[in-house]
């Protein structure tokens, strides 16, 4: 590749400025962070084209890593999806930047619920839009229908001791202390208070005695179900994980329970300390197209914002992610629960 080096300068001189001098046409970069599914390798692809770059995607599996990363290099990466419930800490930490709806011309094929932003929980800040809704989905129940003839009807059923060492639970503390919460009919599983921690806690230290394994990503949710032949799982990536089972031919069922499922939406958002704004722009009015949208929902059987949910029950009741009390205590207590310690260990300072 051709470098502004000298040929008339000595040796020692044209070798370093060789090193330092970048190269003429150098390909730019897109730094993505994404979960599993959401940047498939033809959209990808067809971005790079269409703008003669080269994307790099970073795939996350929880929120608690997402946080590091953003947190700790915000610098490393342009754009990421984060759940709108989270979003918050990301704006009042200054890690994002607003956004020119103007750049991102594909949200006007949105169903029109995700076109008002100021009407979605946690997207605007200040009157300024920091996330474009992506994709959504409830956290619901998957069963082994050879195993339960009929559909459990509560959340309860993770808890069932006909299940012991039969569950498949996924390992992350924000969401699995409001589905404790949610069991204990708490009054709000996303804020829990000073005297209710070692009840929730000690629920899940209860769940705990029937979970045969703990996932991060679907594919691995999948891989524990069909090997271990476990009869129930918390799907926490909900409908994505009922597309795989049913793909490697598993006899399973999904239900919504009658206390409600958790709901995520993850939207789209750009560092503040992305080399290229509008770069970033264009790739969030990417992943609205119909390309991008159609393998979401044909491949990942995830949600698009573009189109209603055809499978989507009349009497389902979703409770959308709201910000959680403490994400940090919830954290550092799932950590000791998921070791295997005690209540008391566990409530520790």
């Amino acid at each position: 590749m051709f470098s502004a080096c000298k040929p008339h300068l000595s040796t020692t001189v044209l070798l370093l400025l060789c090193i330092v001098t970048p190269a003429w046409g150098a390909t730019p970069v897109l730094r993505v962070l994404a979960w599993p599914g959401y940047a498939e390798t033809e959209v990808v692809q067809s971005f790079e084209r269409q703008h003669g770059v080269r994307v790099e995607v970073t795939v996350i599996t929880s929120d608690t890593s997402l946080w590091q990363k953003i947190s700790a290099r915000n610098k490393d990466y342009d754009v990421f999806a984060v759940n709108a419930a989270e979003l918050q800490r990301y704006i009042a930490s200054d890690l994002v930047l607003p956004l020119s709806t103007e750049l991102i011309p594909n949200t006007g094929h949105q169903l029109a619920r995700f076109r008002e932003l100021a009407a979605i929980p946690g997207l605007v800040s200040g009157g300024k839009a920091y996330g474009i809704p992506f994709t959504y989905s409830e956290m619901g129940l998957i069963y082994d229908r050879k195993q339960i003839a009929a559909a459990p009807t509560t959340i309860a059923a993770l808890w069932d001791p006909r299940y012991r060492g039969k569950v498949i639970a996924y390992d992350g503390g924000t969401h699995n202390f409001s589905l404790s919460a949610q069991s204990l009919r708490l009054k709000s599983p996303f804020r829990i208070e000073a005297a209710d921690w070692p009840r929730v806690a000690k629920q899940l230290i209860a769940m705990r005695r029937n979970v045969l394994g703990y996932y991060s990503q679907p594919e691995e949710s999948v891989q524990l179900f069909l090997r271990h032949k476990a009869a129930l799982m918390f799907a926490n990536y909900g409908m994505q994980q009922v597309h795989l089972l049913k793909a490697a031919g598993a006899d399973i069922a999904y239900v919504i329970p009658k206390e409600g499922a958790l709901a995520w939406l993850d939207c789209w958002v750009i560092t503040r300390s992305t080399r290229d704004s509008a770069l970033s722009h264009a790739w969030i009015d990417h992943m609205l197209g119909e390309q991008a949208s159609r393998l979401l929902t044909e491949r990942q059987g995830l949600a698009s914002t573009l189109v209603e949910q055809a499978d989507r029950r009349p009497g389902d009741r979703l409770l959308w992610l709201q910000p959680p009390e403490d994400t940090g205590r919830r954290e550092k207590l799932w950590g000791r629960i998921r070791s295997g310690d005690p209540l008391v260990r566990v409530m520790a300072p």
